[in-house]
């Protein structure tokens, strides 16, 4: 890792994350999308068999497929994805928002009803590892929200199966349907329709940057959550903080990909130091050394502020996708936060929870997009369409209000709709 003080560095090019530009696979995933609009699951056969170089028949994963995942998979596994489930069922339920209904004026009421989306289709990685996890993060909220179709995309295995953990998260969280593709085809399956696959409305779920440049695409065919890029993590700790509890989180985060972005950020430079050392001595022993070593390289920073009114500042500007806490008063901290996709305080509240089975989801914004919208949620899966209801009193009341303004915009049928109902 790299220890920089704040003084002596150009913070907005220092908070700038490892970047993949999809702008240069457009091309190519554009083709592989048109494709699969005009050859649907033929194309989506070849290009399993050419990027996942397995042959597969049956996209679709079967009811024997599934009861074998049960039966083989591990019993402590199960056990801890039905106990993740049920926290993230019951975190996710307390998202679904009221309806609601006011009188604006005397004879004119207006609102806000809520209802899903019709059908949703979440996207599985399964190239450096398996994410069961993510399954769960997916499907529970859309399921919760009322979705009434779910389908679940990820990649084979060299095997042709997809990953027992996968299927059964899958099964627990209530997908409807799971199908053996992965890629940018998997998304324009979803996308587009094909034989086998339907089509969905949205499409949410991490990927490599050819999926990420598909969701781009696609969307407007379908909707999307957001864009997302490597993971990262930003600490903000004073003096009271554990420097191994710290290196622990900046290892977790670095772990996942080589491209992983790994802040600390504070005003003493003994914890700094500390935090260092503590974090040279685990990589030797980690068993993701190799990845560990890049991603810090590549994108690993201590930034050591004068103050602490600064390392708040960087931590709003750098905007985390996940945010760590370490400080001798969390909920004051907790206060001047305005940017951050989760947060994670005190010391007893590593990553790893909010990852795996603390109830929030995992499905956030990176590369500073938590400056301008919120992870994955059962809000995600909802539309919140207005309804207004006006008598014949309260539309002569306003209509003094909407005829002038129709008129000087020079949109006459619309005065004429309200001039009509008062002249009857």
């Amino acid at each position: 890792m790299e220890l920089l003080r704040y003084e002596d560095i150009d913070l907005s090019q220092t908070v700038k994350r490892s970047e993949e530009d999809v702008n240069n696979v457009l091309d190519t995933v554009s083709d592989i999308l048109k494709n699969v609009r005009q050859n649907k699951d033929q194309s989506l056969k070849d290009y399993t068999q050419k990027f996942d170089k397995v042959i597969i028949d049956n996209l679709k994963v079967t009811d024997e497929e599934i009861k074998e995942a049960y039966d083989t998979l591990d019993d402590n596994l199960l056990e801890a994805l039905k106990k993740a489930a049920a926290n993230i069922e019951k975190f996710h339920k307390k998202e679904i928002p009221e309806e609601w209904n006011i009188e604006v004026r005397e004879g004119i009421t207006a609102g806000q009803i809520v209802r899903p989306i019709n059908s949703v289709g979440c996207y599985i990685p399964g190239g450096r590892a398996a994410y069961p996890s993510t399954i769960l993060m997916t499907v529970i909220p859309a399921k919760i929200a009322g979705v009434k179709k779910i389908i679940c995309c990820s990649p084979p295995q060299k095997d042709g199966k997809i990953g027992d953990a996968i299927l059964v998260a899958a099964h627990l969280a209530g997908a409807d349907e799971i199908y053996k593709v992965g890629g940018a085809q998997a998304i324009g399956a979803m996308a587009y329709s094909t034989e086998s696959i339907p089509k969905v409305e949205k499409i949410v779920g991490p990927g490599n940057i050819f999926v990420t440049a598909a969701k781009k695409l696609v969307y407007g065919e379908v909707d999307i959550e957001f864009p997302a890029g490597p993971s990262e993590v930003l600490i903000l700790a004073d003096k009271t903080a554990n420097a191994e509890y710290i290196a622990t989180d900046i290892l977790s985060q670095a772990e996942h990909d080589p491209k992983a972005s790994c802040f600390f950020v504070t005003d003493d430079e003994n914890l700094a130091e500390d935090v260092l050392e503590f974090v040279d001595k685990k990589t030797e022993d980690a068993p993701r050394a190799e990845i560990i070593k890049e991603a810090l390289s590549n994108s690993g920073k201590i930034i050591l502020t004068k103050n602490f009114e600064d390392a708040v500042y960087v931590t709003n500007e750098y905007a985390p996708e996940h945010l760590v806490i370490m400080t001798k008063d969390d909920e004051s901290t907790l206060s001047q936060i305005n940017n951050a996709g989760s947060i994670f305080l005190g010391k007893y509240s590593p990553v790893a929870c909010g990852d795996y089975g603390s109830g929030t989801n995992h499905v956030l914004p990176t590369g500073g997009g938590a400056k301008m919208y919120s992870g994955l949620s059962t809000e995600s899966f909802i539309k919140k369409p207005t309804v207004q209801k006006i008598t014949q009193e309260g539309l002569e009341k306003i209509s003094t209000t909407c005829i002038p303004i129709a008129e000087y915009e020079g949109l006459f049928a619309h005065v004429d709709s309200i001039k009509t109902r008062l002249n009857k």
